[in-house]
Formats: C-alpha cells, structure tokens, sequence
C-alpha cells in the first residue's frame, strides 16, 4: 500500500532538497526521482519518490512509514513555506507498454513504470522475484529503520543517492562510508536451497553469524551480509545457502 501527499508552496522543492538523500531540484516537469531520508547518523528512516506529475508535486509514499515521515518533515518544516495535505491522486505501476503520462520506475529498469492519478487496473506481477533477480531492497523488509546504511542496500546503484547536491541530514556519514571506507558488508543474492523466515540469522558452518535472510525466491535470495564471511555452506533456520 502507498500513500500519495502533495507539496504545495514556494519552498517545496528546497524544503526537501535540505532533507534527502537525492537531488530533488533536478526533477522535471514531469519527472520522478527515488530518494531517502535519513537519521543524522546516517542509517535508513524511509525511502519514497518525489514526482513531478506536471499537475503537482508528490511524495510516493509506503503507507506503513508515512505517518512517521509527515511527522518528521513538519518538525523540520520550521517557517519554510512548504503545504503537506492528502492527494486525490493514485499510484499505479506495471510491466511492459506504460499508459499515458507514466514514469519509469528510476531505480532499475526491470521495475516497469509508475502512474500517478486516476486509479486504473493493475496486471498481476511478482515483484519479490524480480527485486530477488535485480538486488533491489524493499522498505520494512531488507531497508530496516534505525538499522540500515543506504550504501551497503545498493542506492548509489538505485540512482537513490547524489553525491554532488550539497548538505542534507546525514550527508556526513554517507560521503564518508562512500569515500573513505571499504565496504565490508552489503546486500547480496545468494542461492537458497529450502525456505526460512525473514530475518533469520544466516551461519557459518562453525556457528558464527554471517548475516541476515531477507526475502526469497525462486531458488534465490537476498541477504545483508559481511563479505568475509559468504564461503562454504552456510545456514539459515532449515535453509542452506551458497554464494550465487
């Protein structure tokens, strides 16, 4: 479920630019970009798309984080002249020839298009297998609040992240984890023999803690994991795993 609010008002645009991890004053008319917001420690609170839909500017939010992230962004909201209010509008997306006015899906290519207004039918897809197949994380389930670094999920490859746009809250961690340390965990495919629930701690055949099982399928799964430690078999619940 998403949950789709406008911004409204002179500020909008910079409002967000000082908050999120992209670079919003870039989008176009229309345009779509994918973006997080972060704790000042730099470790993941949301991820949504900002869209331009040539009627309005939105926020493409998971329903399950939205109410969190308006909250948050009125307390940054200060004396910016920034409207947050309800949108009649609707999200739809899908594969293969977009409708009118679609956007493509700016994280990966094999994620189709994005629709914002009239709510319209939507064919039924499995989402979980191509994010297995293309190693793209899902809010609440591999991006964990409080919890995950957004370079270690891939959003330099999810063109989720900018470099080059200038301060935003967590900004500090996240240029440095990019420029001065290399990575030593991340998220992974790794193959699946048998099933486990999400979450589960994946093990070493000497017991010690490897990472952590994230969604699977079709014989694959994706896993955050530390680099170091993805030979051999390893373990999670009544699966077996092996680098892909």
């Amino acid at each position: 479920m998403r949950r789709l609010v406008t911004l409204s008002g002179p500020d909008a645009l910079p409002f967000l630019q000082g908050l999120v991890t992209n670079d919003v004053l870039r989008l176009r008319d229309p345009g779509i970009v994918y973006a997080a917001l972060l704790t000042p420690q730099g470790k993941y609170l949301a991820d949504f798309f900002v869209v331009n839909s040539g009627a309005e500017l939105l926020l493409d939010l998971a329903e399950a984080q939205a109410d969190s992230v308006l909250k948050r962004l009125n307390m940054y909201k200060l004396r910016a002249q920034v409207q947050i209010t309800p949108s009649a509008s609707a999200v739809s997306r899908g594969l293969g020839p977009a409708p009118e006015g679609a956007l493509p899906d700016p994280r990966h290519p094999a994620l189709g298009w994005r629709h914002y207004g009239v709510p319209g039918p939507e064919a039924a897809v499995d989402w979980d297998a191509i994010r297995v197949a293309e190693l793209i994380p899902e809010s609440g389930i591999e991006l964990i609040p409080d919890e995950t670094y957004i370079l270690e999920a891939g959003f330099e490859r999810l063109n989720g992240v900018d470099f080059r746009k200038g301060c935003y809250v967590g900004q500090e961690v996240t240029a440095r984890m990019k420029h001065k340390t290399e990575a030593r965990k991340g998220l992974v495919r790794l193959q699946i023999s048998g099933q486990a629930p999400v979450g589960s701690p994946i093990l070493m055949a000497d017991g010690r803690e490897a990472g952590t099982l994230f969604t699977q399928s079709g014989g694959m799964a994706l896993a955050h994991m530390r680099f170091d430690r993805m030979e051999g078999v390893l373990t999670a619940g009544a699966a077996t795993l092996r680098r892909a």
